[in-house]
């Protein structure tokens, strides 16, 4: 963590604690300049209230209190937050009970007197000790069950074309935009990304722009402070501060509504925001990666994406392909997922036999890797002898009763001239089914894709390849 981003950029909230008034507006008015945010108590009490109200990275207290004193205040602390670091302040004479202070969990204790410059000293390296211990598990975690890039699998051309980018775009500050169908590995990119950058060390922070509603969502962007709304019983900081420093995923980006759009733009563009019901700017610095499965350009031309903020979230753009165009890499992907389920689900010495993998390889895949990790763990869960064979790895949507009742009724010497590719009839018949759902939906895409049965981005990675436009465009 820089020196400048501790000097208050971040915006760390500090609970300054004290019976004595003067010492609390001395100490707290000192805090504020050097730009952190002050919240104060006159007693233990008071301070246990604005323990459970606000996000706090540091507590400050004095020993010596009437009624709960720093020691019976530090206990109470602990038992809510382990981890929160509480500086102690004693009197000369209070040594002792300053070393009993930090047998109980303290992070530091300051006798008075003491200069200015020491105690903020030891505010930076508590506020930075917290930050890492928030942090640190879970991103050390995630980076040992990193298997090439952040667990992606792949040899093929398409996979090598992707890890160079990778290799090329992760040391620098730029935007990146990572686009491609549902299920292809979208935020393995964006932690790959951030775990070959000089961010690795600060936090990795994930946001599903598609899961909140608008209120919501602002409210986790950029935090809120007490009261803001109905339910805001506390200040909560948003992924923005938790961020800072680090990177900020904004996955499904493409569904973020177009009036929070602005406030965003202005938070990527200036590093400054002010939390849901607060009127304080907050600065942050911290590296923008987002995805999407949808056409960004498209909603843009149609209105529903700002231009500017396209721009500001496109300067680095990498495509995803879809499994189908990568078979290659199916059969290195089913033996490291057979590999994962091994060790989830307890079932040393699981494996796959050939006729398995050979159906495995042959399947459309729709829904990309993430179906295909899918049909391994059922297929994990329901084989025996710990062998995966190939009923056990059949899709639940082959063979069913309408398929077979269709294939029974089907002439196909009636309808398919003789001597005819297959290629060229299951090209012609998915044109035409697709542009007559379309036209049926008034090319509402949604309604066309679920009156096909597929998913709406399969749906739209049909059109773009038999170059379906809707009418008059």
């Amino acid at each position: 963590m820089t020196p400048s981003r501790i000097q208050g950029k971040t915006m760390h909230s500090i609970l300054v604690v004290d019976d004595e008034p003067n010492y609390l507006i001395v100490l707290s008015e000192l805090l504020r300049d050097e730009g952190f945010e002050v919240f104060t108590a006159a007693s233990g009490t008071e301070g246990m209230a604005q323990v459970a109200a606000a996000d706090l990275d540091l507590v400050i207290t004095d020993m010596q209190m009437p009624g709960m004193d720093g020691l019976q205040f530090l206990e109470k602390i602990k038992e809510k937050n382990d981890s929160l670091p509480v500086i102690m302040i004693t009197a000369f004479a209070e040594v002792d009970k300053a070393v009993a202070a930090m047998q109980a969990g303290a992070y530091n204790y300051l006798a008075k007197p003491f200069s200015n410059d020491e105690l903020l000293v030891n505010i930076k390296q508590a506020v930075h000790h917290y930050s890492l211990l928030r942090e640190n598990s879970r991103l050390r975690k995630e980076m040992l069950e990193r298997t090439g890039y952040s667990g992606m699998v792949g040899k093929s051309k398409h996979m090598q074309q992707v890890y160079e980018l990778i290799e090329k775009v992760a040391p620098t500050p730029s935007s990146v935009l990572i686009t491609g169908e549902s299920g292809t590995g979208k935020e393995l990119v964006a932690k790959a990304i951030h775990f070959n950058s000089p961010r690795v060390d600060e936090p990795f922070i994930t946001v599903n722009c598609a899961a909140l509603a608008e209120n919501l969502l602002e409210s986790e962007l950029f935090g809120h402070e007490k009261g803001a709304f109905t339910g805001a019983v506390a200040m909560r900081k948003g992924r923005f501060e938790l961020a800072d420093g680090g990177t900020l995923f904004l996955d499904e980006i493409g569904e973020i509504p177009l009036p929070l759009q602005s406030k965003l733009l202005r938070a990527i563009q200036e590093k400054r925001f002010e939390r849901v019901g607060g009127s304080k700017t907050l600065s942050v610095d911290v590296r923008i990666v987002s995805a999407t499965n949808r056409e960004l350009k498209e909603e843009v031309n149609n209105g529903n994406f700002r231009e500017d903020l396209y721009y500001r979230l496109n300067v680095i753009h990498l495509v995803l392909p879809a499994l189908r165009e990568r078979q290659d890499d199916i059969p290195l992907l089913v033996d490291y997922f057979v590999q994962s389920m091994a060790d989830r689900l307890g079932k040393p010495g699981l494996s796959i036999n050939k006729e398995a993998m050979r159906l495995l390889v042959g399947l459309p895949w729709e829904g990309n890797v993430r179906e295909l990790e899918n049909t391994i763990e059922r297929a994990a869960i329901l084989c025996d002898d710990k062998k995966i064979k190939g009923e056990d790895v059949q899709p639940e949507s082959l063979g069913n009763d309408k398929q077979k009742a269709l294939n029974a009724d089907l002439d196909l010497s009636r309808i398919i001239p003789a001597n005819t590719a297959l290629n060229d009839v299951l090209y012609a018949i998915e044109d035409r089914m697709l542009n007559e759902a379309l036209e049926e939906t008034s090319y509402v895409q949604a309604r066309a894709a679920e009156k096909l049965g597929i998913t709406k981005s399969l749906l739209q990675y049909k059109m773009k390849k038999y170059g379906i436009k809707k009418k008059g465009k």
